[in-house]
């Protein structure tokens, strides 16, 4: 396994559609592995490809409970509801947290790492880091979902100080 580069908000790799993949081979195995890897040594709780420069459809997430990391390859959310706000951070845009709404649970499908069909019911953190990482498969960043005023203020910060690479790490960066 190896610990891949997150790439960083700027990067042009984090505002693109990612492609589905087309069926779980050796090599996306290994990527897996090298996700979880990077997700672990990165100390997040999710992590989605094209974080790590790959333009398709995967994501790796940790459970809450310390149990170990799921692949989900191709995810879609078929079910939401509720609605919870909470800080979410991003290991894409190192030390900015916001507060951020998401739908309080979710149901996704997807395929797991062996290419067979995984279906997740996912609540409170789970839900918000499954939700997380799916957009960025979308190309959409967590500071897309806040209001104007404060996405503006945080762009314009990063734009005029840049992104602290020896930012503290946080419990909750996605």
């Amino acid at each position: 396994m190896a610990v891949l580069r997150v790439r960083k908000y700027g990067d042009p790799v984090l505002r693109r559609r990612a492609l589905p993949v087309g069926e779980v081979t050796p090599e996306v195995r290994t990527l897996i592995e090298d996700m979880t890897e990077t997700m672990y040594d990165e100390v997040g709780i999710g992590l989605a490809a094209p974080q790590v420069g790959v333009s398709l459809r995967l994501v790796v997430v940790g459970d809450e409970a310390g149990r170990g990391v799921q692949a989900l390859v191709n995810p879609v959310i078929i079910a939401q509801g509720g609605q919870v706000t909470a800080e979410e951070g991003c290991l894409s845009i190192p030390g900015v947290f916001a507060p951020v709404a998401r739908a309080e649970w979710v149901d996704v499908e997807a395929a797991g790492a062996d290419g067979g069909p995984v279906r997740i019911r996912a609540r409170d953190l789970r839900a918000r880091v499954l939700q997380h990482e799916m957009d960025h498969l979308d190309g959409v960043l967590f500071i897309d979902r806040l209001d104007p005023v404060t996405r503006d203020r945080i762009k314009r910060k990063i734009k005029k100080e840049g992104l602290r690479e020896d930012a503290p790490r946080h419990a909750f960066a996605l």
